[in-house]
């Protein structure tokens, strides 16, 4: 069966991460880079694992284009209904058969997502001012929501970390790449961090992990597809939804609903993280005749299902769940297999959305 093919899995633990993100057709101001390795030279290009904010000629775009359409094919109905009915077999089968020895420790998340940093919560010396506002405002701001996170911790007694100050979400954990990095590298005794997923095999793959705290962390199985299904949290709790290539993997008419429904856990001020495939990855340039379940949304060889995004799918999701917009980038890289000589070309989506600030705090009914 074929592996899901994830920038984890093609960079496979390389040092060599360094991410670049181009400026978004909304207007966004380009942020400092991680990434500054260039090809300027083809000739030179097998001399690195992967190159940074490669460009794409109008020629490479309407190839993608061709090949897209050549494979949009919807598969019969009841065959789609199929895949969707036995998505969690799929995905239980899938990290059965791979484990933990599919995907690598995200070493870029700190550069990229500095929200999940060392001690980000408490004096935001990891955390550029995104919004804007002065540092007295911004000390201000914090403040009052750890006085609320303080209040609803007494209302609500009886949630896992309802005593912390900074409270992390992870939707789609998988075996815990995300959660044990966070959790190796911020020693902020306010922090907890939940991670749920949709596949029982790997929240107990999370739970036997021997760097899995119950003092600091909370496993769960959950289906985000599922908008009516409760989280182990009050709604106006969370200070970080951190979502990396999970939402693609949901149904697009489903989508909506579920971002909406985690939006409501966020505290006012609270930021929604979200890395995940764009439009004419490699990943969705692979894909064969019969694979295709609807416009842009696939099945794999291992029945699990993925979906590639534009700028402004996602900045419609998150903008109806009431979100603002923080950033919103494409991130295009050419990553080289020296040992084969070939070249991959990847395009992925980047954004953070927060929460507006002058909202009261919500509480779960």
């Amino acid at each position: 069966m074929a592996a899901p093919l994830t920038e984890d899995a093609v960079e496979g633990g390389s040092n060599e991460t360094g991410l670049i993100v181009t400026e978004s057709s909304s207007g966004d101001i380009k942020r400092p880079q991680f990434g500054t390795r260039f090809l300027t030279d083809p000739r030179q290009v097998f001399q690195h694992n992967a190159w940074d904010n490669v460009e794409w000629t109008d020629e490479q775009e309407a190839a993608a284009k061709k090949k897209v359409l050549e494979n949009n094919q919807p598969l019969p109905s009841e065959k789609q209904e199929e895949f969707d009915n036995r998505a969690n077999e799929y995905w239980n089968d899938f990290y059965t058969i791979h484990e933990n020895r599919f995907f690598k420790d995200r070493h870029w998340l700190f550069t990229e997502f500095p929200e999940l940093a060392p001690q980000c919560s408490l004096n935001h010396e990891f955390c550029p001012d995104v919004t804007g506002t002065d540092d007295r405002r911004q000390d201000s701001l914090d403040q009052e929501q750890h006085g609320e996170s303080a209040a609803l911790s007494q209302t609500y007694e009886d949630f896992p970390g309802s005593s912390a100050s900074y409270r992390i979400l992870e939707v789609g954990c998988g075996v815990g790449n995300t959660v044990f990095p966070i959790l190796k590298t911020n020693n902020d005794p306010g922090l907890f961090v939940y991670c749920c997923d949709f596949s029982s095999t790997a929240v107990e793959l999370v739970k036997t992990n021997p760097e899995y705290d119950q003092g600091r962390c909370f496993a769960f199985v959950h289906d985000l597809s599922d908008a009516e299904a409760n989280y182990p949290v009050p709604n106006g709790t969370l200070d970080v939804i951190v979502l990396i290539f999970v939402l693609s993997a949901l149904h697009p008419n489903k989508m909506q609903a579920s971002i909406s429904r985690l939006a409501r856990l966020l505290k006012p001020g609270g930021v929604m993280l979200l890395r995940d495939y764009g439009r004419y990855d490699m990943a969705q340039l692979r894909f064969k005749k019969g694979r295709c379940l609807s416009e842009n949304f696939y099945v794999r060889g291992d029945g699990t299902r993925v979906y590639f995004f534009t700028q402004d799918e996602l900045h419609k999701l998150f903008t109806e769940a009431g979100l603002e917009k923080v950033q919103n980038l494409v991130d295009r890289r050419l990553q080289v297999n020296r040992g084969k000589q070939l070249t991959m070309y990847r395009v992925w989506i980047q954004c953070k959305y927060r929460k507006d600030r002058v909202q009261p705090p919500e509480t779960q009914g």
